[in-house]
């Protein structure tokens, strides 16, 4: 009797990658910074700044505090998002001016740029602290040398995206309406992050190929990570 071969799953396209992705990821980003934007925004148009700086700190703090109550993960990101809006808060109120307040995402965004360039020369790319609540990987999948390369690469990646996104906000903050600019510096800032993510992702899954983590002769295990929840903890 002919032994019954088993046939070969065929391997994961770059956009079931980015879909596994953005299922897992996308919830986090949404959380810590896409939700405060939308609420600052309405209610700046509202009911005035004061207003939208007390719900959009709400929101954040009240995220943080009901993962704590539940005893629920809580994102590195959603961390440095409600860190950076309290900063920008404070300041804004000592000194005033809303201008400042818009000022200093900027500066910060800029700093962080400056913090992913940084975090590469020391030899502790960003990338590998942040990259657990988008894609899983076991300590010896991260210690592989083409995902070490892959987490350097990335973290000048993001450095960029942090540079040219604080020189577009500076850019327009002095050109645009505090109304239109909030607007339009939330359409541009999401364009330049989902051309990111989408180089992001594109080398992301050519070094999975090149490491043998998915495609032909893989157990596709970072696929079966990629769809498994993060942890409650």
């Amino acid at each position: 009797m002919e032994a019954q071969l088993s046939p070969v799953e065929p391997a994961p396209t770059r956009l079931a990658v980015l879909v596994a992705v953005a299922r897992r990821g996308l919830p986090h980003i949404v959380e810590a910074t896409v939700v405060p934007a939308v609420l600052f925004y309405a209610f700046l148009t509202l009911w005035g700044v004061g207003a939208a700086f007390t719900v959009a700190l709400v929101w954040s703090f009240g995220a943080i505090v009901r993962r704590v109550m539940t005893g629920r993960h809580v994102p590195p990101l959603l961390v440095l998002a409600s860190v950076g809006l309290t900063a920008r808060t404070i300041v804004a109120v000592a000194s005033g001016s809303t201008f400042v307040y818009f000022l200093q995402p900027a500066l910060t965004t800029f700093t962080m740029g400056a913090v992913f360039l940084g975090s590469v020369l020391i030899g502790k790319p960003l990338i590998a602290r942040l990259s657990h609540d988008f894609c899983p990987l076991t300590p010896e999948i991260a210690a592989r040398p083409g995902v070490v390369g892959l987490f350097k690469a990335l973290t000048y990646l993001w450095a960029g995206v942090n540079f040219a996104t604080a020189a577009t906000n500076l850019v327009l903050l002095e050109t645009l309406s505090l109304n239109t600019f909030v607007a339009v510096k939330t359409i541009s800032g999401w364009g330049i992050t989902v051309a990111a993510v989408v180089v992001t992702v594109s080398a992301s899954v050519r070094t999975a190929h090149c490491e043998g983590l998915i495609g032909p002769g893989s157990d596709h295990a970072l696929m079966a990570a990629l769809a498994t929840p993060p942890p409650r903890r």
